[in-house]
C-alpha cells in the first residue's frame, strides 16, 4: 500500500492546489456576469467544494477504498434529500436571491412595489429583501415572494404618474372645463416636459360630470409625488374659481309622488284636497 499512499498523497496535495486555482479563476469569470461580490463568492465556493470532492474521490479510489466512497456518496445523497425537504422554503428563497442578484430587477435605493408593500429598498440579502415603507417601517420580504410575483420599479423609469378625479357641474361648458384644467396643471413645478397631461371625461355621476386627469412628474420620490398632487389640486381649484366653473356638492332630489315627478308642494296640495272632500 505504500506506493498507493504516496500517489494518493501527491494527488491530494495537487488536487487542493488546483482547486484553489479553479476557485480564483471561477470568481473572476462569475464577476464578469454579476458585479455582486456575494454571488461571485458563492459560485466560486461551490466550484471549490466540487473540485475538493473530486480530489477526495480520486484519492480514495487510489487507496482501493471504492466501497467506502460509494457508501459516502449514498449517505450524502440521502442526507441531501432529507435536508431539501426540511429546508425547501429556505432553499427557494436562497435560489430566488441568487436570481435576483443576477437579473438585478431592483437595487438598493429603488422605489418598488411588490404585492401590497411599497417603499424604498434598503438591503438585499441572499434570503430576503428589506423595504422601508412610507410610514418608516422596515418590512422583511422573502426573496421568493419578490421573484414569483409582479414587481413595480418606479426608479427605473425616473418618473411617476398620478391621477385626479374631478367633477364639474352639468351646467358648465365641457370644452371650457378641459381647456382651463389643462392650462392649470401645466404650472405644476415638477411636471415632466416629455409627458403632457391628459384629460378624459369619465362618467355622468349623480351631481356632476366626472373627468380624470393623468399627470406625469419627473421624480419618483414620495414627498415630491405628494407635493405635485397637492399643487395640481390647488391649481385646478383656483383656475375653476376664476373661470366660474362649479365644483358641485352632492345633491339629492326627493320625489314624494307615487308615480314620480311630483314636487312636494303639489303633493301637499293634493293631500289637502282629498282630506276636504272626505270631510
Amino acid at each position: 500500500m505504500l506506493p498507493n499512499i504516496i500517489i494518493a498523497s501527491l494527488v491530494l496535495v495537487l488536487g487542493i492546489y488546483l482547486a484553489k486555482l479553479v476557485r480564483k479563476l471561477s470568481a473572476r469569470i462569475f464577476h464578469r456576469f454579476t458585479k455582486h461580490d456575494t454571488v461571485s463568492n458563492l459560485f466560486s465556493s461551490f466550484v471549490y467544494v466540487l473540485a475538493i470532492g473530486i480530489t477526495l474521490f480520486v484519492t480514495l479510489s487510489i487507496l482501493n477504498l471504492g466501497k467506502a466512497v460509494t457508501s459516502l456518496l449514498a449517505g450524502a445523497g440521502i442526507a441531501g434529500i432529507a435536508l431539501a425537504f426540511a429546508f425547501q422554503d429556505i432553499a427557494a428563497n436562497f435560489m430566488a436571491g441568487i436570481l435576483l442578484f443576477i437579473r438585478r430587477p431592483l437595487t438598493i435605493g429603488d422605489l418598488v412595489k411588490s404585492k401590497e408593500i411599497m417603499g424604498k429598498v434598503m438591503t438585499i440579502n441572499m434570503r430576503d429583501t428589506i423595504i422601508q415603507t412610507f410610514d418608516g417601517q422596515m418590512v422583511i420580504v422573502p426573496n421568493k415572494d419578490i421573484f414569483q410575483n409582479s414587481l413595480e420599479n418606479y426608479t427605473r423609469s425616473g418618473k411617476r404618474r398620478f391621477q385626479l378625479t374631478v367633477g364639474v357641474s352639468y351646467g358648465d361648458d365641457l370644452d371650457k372645463v378641459k381647456q382651463v384644467a389643462m392650462q392649470a396643471v401645466k404650472k405644476v413645478s415638477v411636471l415632466d416636459p416629455d409627458e403632457p397631461p391628459r384629460l378624459f371625461y369619465e362618467s355622468f355621476a349623480d351631481s356632476s360630470i366626472n373627468f380624470i386627469m393623468q399627470i406625469w412628474i419627473n421624480s419618483t420620490e414620495q414627498p415630491v409625488f405628494l407635493q405635485a398632487r397637492s399643487e395640481a389640486i390647488m391649481l385646478i381649484k383656483k383656475a375653476f374659481d376664476e373661470s366660474g366653473i362649479t365644483l358641485p356638492y352632492p345633491i339629492r332630489t326627493l320625489d314624494f309622488g307615487i308615480k314620480g315627478g311630483e314636487n312636494l308642494a303639489d303633493v301637499f296640495h293634493n293631500t289637502n284636497l282629498s282630506s276636504r272632500e272626505k270631510n
